[in-house]
């Protein structure tokens, strides 16, 4: 059983990972904490809550955390997510509310309740566990695992020509994470998910075709590069057609930017390696984050040989087999939707 507290700023691609880790009947959710990102925390919440509600999931909690970055003012993205953060996708209210602990408090008490027990998934700012941290400094020692999406290594950023996004909206947040980790046993490191990895995760339409065939959809889910903007998904299958039209704006995003009419699904990546159910390899490297050049503010920078004469203190990917995370994406969301997506 793999035991999960993911932080997430939801996020089309943050909503994909949600759904795969519920998909997982070897995966306890043990709570989602939201932080401010892709959009407002509060929003991120009632995603969450609405997709948790959309999968047949009740009962995990959900946790508003920090609601602007550590020092600098907040950034979100609503031109690449759409103004719920989820593309195209119209779920309804949910039902469930949200949480009356803080998502600092739920990572510190999850955790010190739970030594050794619980993976930390962070596919957003790292806003909340950077205060968690200097909450409880012995938390990096008392998970069992950290993966965290996020960074760029000799690598274009995707917000700055050196920066990541989550990276990007708190930089402070970013170098708290990493310095808290430097020195510790390399079991104990954070797996990086950086952007030299997770951009060759692009989903492309004939990805969204298989999952509808894997969920046993009616018809066959056409998300098209010749079809009209925002056009929305016809499937009689509640789920395919919510991540059909959340994927179809993302993927008219990744063509208005020259990058083809694909979607760079970074976080469900992060998910998949997180339980342990894709294929990757990683380097050990001391992980720094510039926070104060203008030109540079967000850029990670990775040292792999040693150089600066500090311990490492993250692990990051530097390969990965984008068609076995597709079947493993494809395969196990399909058949949650299978059971769950149904009209």
């Amino acid at each position: 059983m793999h035991s999960v507290l993911m932080d997430a700023d939801t996020g089309i691609d943050d909503a994909l990972a949600l759904v795969y880790l519920l998909s997982r009947p070897e995966v306890r959710l043990q709570a989602i904490t939201c932080t401010a990102g892709n959009v407002g925390a509060r929003q991120v919440a009632l995603n969450n809550l609405a997709l948790l509600e959309l999968c047949g999931r009740q009962g995990v909690e959900v946790a508003i955390g920090a609601e602007v970055p550590l020092e600098i003012p907040l950034v979100t993205t609503e031109e690449t997510h759409g103004p719920q953060g989820i593309g195209y996708a119209e779920l309804p209210p949910p039902a469930q509310q949200v949480s009356a602990r803080h998502a600092v408090d739920v990572w510190v008490e999850e955790v010190r309740a739970h030594p050794g027990e619980i993976t930390g998934l962070i596919t957003g700012p790292l806003t909340n566990f950077a205060l968690a941290l200097r909450r409880d400094p012995e938390l990096p020692r008392l998970l069992k695992g950290l993966v965290i999406m996020g960074g760029s290594f000799n690598y274009q950023g995707n917000t700055t020509p050196t920066a990541e996004w989550n990276v990007s909206v708190d930089p402070h947040a970013a170098k708290e994470v990493f310095d808290a980790y430097r020195g510790l046993p390399e079991d104990k490191l954070p797996l990086v998910c950086s952007l030299e990895s997770t951009e060759r995760i692009e989903m492309r339409p004939e990805h969204l075709r298989l999952l509808a065939e894997s969920a046993g959809a009616a018809g066959p889910e056409l998300v098209l590069p010749e079809q009209p903007a925002g056009l929305r998904s016809a499937s009689s299958n509640r789920l395919v057609a919510c991540l059909s039209d959340a994927i179809r704006f993302y993927m008219e995003f990744h063509r208005q930017y020259d990058q083809g009419y694909v979607a760079h699904m970074h976080d469900a990546f992060a998910a998949c390696a997180a339980v342990g159910r894709t294929r990757f390899s990683s380097r050990l490297a001391t992980v720094d984050v510039e926070t104060q050049s203008p030109l540079l503010v967000g850029t990670t920078v990775a040292d792999f040989r040693g150089l600066w004469g500090l311990p490492p203190n993250a692990r990051i990917v530097s390969g990965n087999d984008p068609e076995h995370c597709f079947d493993e994406l494809i395969s196990s969301v399909g058949a949650l939707a299978r059971r769950d997506g149904g009209g």
